[in-house]
């Protein structure tokens, strides 16, 4: 039975984390845990987008907000974090951010970039999980969602470092459920497929695949959909797959050994590249 808002501020409140929170999946959380009486700290690189959100809940919700500007790639990223959210009772964490905007064969770029990568999507998001998950296991109550991708599930060509990062915050996700979910601390994988965000819509006109940045992505969850099915899954743990297109597929390569799944991925990129030459 879904919680009330009282309910769910009491579970979770009285403030909420959300990283990644300048656009798609992030800033639909934010306005859904807003709407539900829970405070909010954005947090992204992009401070302007920040202030624009939160000065949005504050004035729709009456919610307090606060506003972290931090590059998560950088090694002074969780010390920022936890001296900005000092004083204050963080009950539920979503873990957003680490998109990779233009996925590139692992050669073509530096080595840094990848290194960026598994520092934003692995690094930093154990020590966030680490930090806020140890007071809501002592609280008895709380919530941690870490957002991955279907790119983790298996190998993927061009998304080396990407896909590494998300099997890295799937499995890591499922390990803190084993442990937290016993002391009254739900964690859930939220494996996304393809999401309808500002971020891949840039990527697809880039792409030359919709015409403007106003153009839905054909067959794409919304980030609203989205924050919806991760709050009706929450407490069910500890991995859940979003969009009927991604079970599907699961189940379908569920019929494979892991090394025929792979050699599949392989084989439809390469088709996808030769298509677009």
């Amino acid at each position: 039975m879904a919680l009330t808002n009282d309910e769910f501020a009491r579970q979770y409140g009285p403030w909420g984390l959300v990283v990644g929170a300048s656009e798609g999946v992030g800033e639909a959380f934010a306005h859904t845990l807003a709407e539900r009486g829970v405070n909010v700290v954005l947090l992204s690189r992009r401070k302007p987008n920040l202030d624009a959100l939160a000065a949005t809940l504050r004035e729709r919700h009456g919610v307090e907000t606060r506003v972290l500007a931090v590059d998560l790639s950088e090694s002074d990223a969780v010390s920022r974090i936890v001296d900005g959210t000092v004083g204050l009772e963080v009950g539920i964490v979503l873990y957003g951010a680490g998109a990779d905007s233009s996925p590139a064969p692992f050669l073509s770029r530096p080595v840094e970039s990848a290194l960026a990568m598994v520092q934003r999507n692995c690094v930093t998001s154990m020590a966030v999980a680490h930090h806020f998950g140890a007071a809501m296991v002592e609280r008895g109550r709380g919530g941690i969602i870490l957002v991955t991708s279907g790119s983790g599930l298996r190998g993927c060509s061009n998304m080396v470092a990407y896909s590494a990062s998300k099997a890295f915050d799937l499995v890591m996700g499922e390990s803190l459920w084993a442990e937290f979910n016993p002391e009254g601390v739900d964690v859930l994988s939220l494996v996304l497929s393809r999401t309808d965000t500002p971020a891949l819509r840039r990527l697809m006109l880039a792409m030359g695949q919709i015409d403007s940045l106003d153009t839905p992505v054909p067959g794409a969850t919304s980030p609203e959909e989205t924050v919806a099915r991760a709050l009706e899954n929450l407490d069910k743990g500890p991995t859940y797959l979003v969009g009927e297109k991604l079970a599907q597929s699961e189940q379908y390569f569920s019929t494979m050994t892991r090394n025929e799944g792979v050699r599949v991925m392989a084989e439809a990129t390469r088709s996808l590249n030769t298509a677009a030459e």
